[in-house]
């Protein structure tokens, strides 16, 4: 458990790649779905970068704080966009699209917050330190939001990816599972499993970047 002063100094460092992170993701679902066709989201005001718009008082605020206290893989949701998936020109083509936005904007991010650690690790102002941290934050947590919405569960994006490339018939069938996704997804994180999962594409993801920043 961190002390008092070392949770505020890494909520400091953490809060703005969080923000970032999250909002950037769920506006890219929104943009992707508009952009086939779909103005669900765009009608709902949820085609913004104002993270007032997307956060979720448990999955934004609540348990990114305690993952950061207690050490744990730090990750977090925002309330989801809503998408008409039937209401897009080829529903199935332009699903997976649409899916893919939101952890393409965190590979996006990954390569931004990389290269401001890279700017910050050259200079020498008083700012160096806290721009290298954020950026290292930045890259931590949307390697790990984009892993995380990639693994093969429904609704996370991974799921829907997997679902617009089975046949019809399998399809429906894996869409059943939607209703257990996320108890799967919270019975991961209790026991440790998500970590195990997760952390070596992350020390992959991790490694591969640092190759070239």
């Amino acid at each position: 458990m961190l002390e008092i002063d070392q949770l505020v100094r890494q909520i400091t460092i953490y809060a703005l790649p969080l923000l970032f992170a999250i909002t950037l993701h769920e506006a890219a679902h929104a943009y992707a779905a508009r952009r086939f066709g779909d103005s669900t989201a765009y009608m709902l005001g949820r085609m913004t970068l104002n993270p007032l718009k997307h956060i979720d008082p448990i999955g934004t605020v609540l348990l990114p704080l305690l993952l950061l206290m207690t050490g744990g893989f730090i990750f977090g949701w925002a309330k989801p966009v809503p998408v008409n998936f039937s209401a897009l020109r080829k529903p199935r083509q332009h699903g997976r699209w649409v899916a893919a936005a939101g952890p393409l904007a965190n590979f996006a991010m990954v390569i931004l917050w990389a290269s401001l650690q890279k700017l910050a690790s050259v200079g020498v102002g008083e700012f160096s330190e806290p721009l290298w941290l954020m950026g290292r934050a930045g890259v931590a947590i949307n390697i790990s939001l984009m892993l995380l919405n990639l693994l093969p569960i429904l609704p996370l994006d991974g799921g829907r990816i997997v679902e617009s490339l089975l046949p019809p018939r399998w399809a429906w069938r894996f869409a059943q599972t939607e209703r257990y996704g996320m108890w799967l997804v919270l019975i991961l994180l209790a026991t440790g499993g998500l970590g195990l999962i997760l952390q070596p594409f992350y020390r992959l993801m991790y490694d591969l970047i640092r190759l070239f920043f």
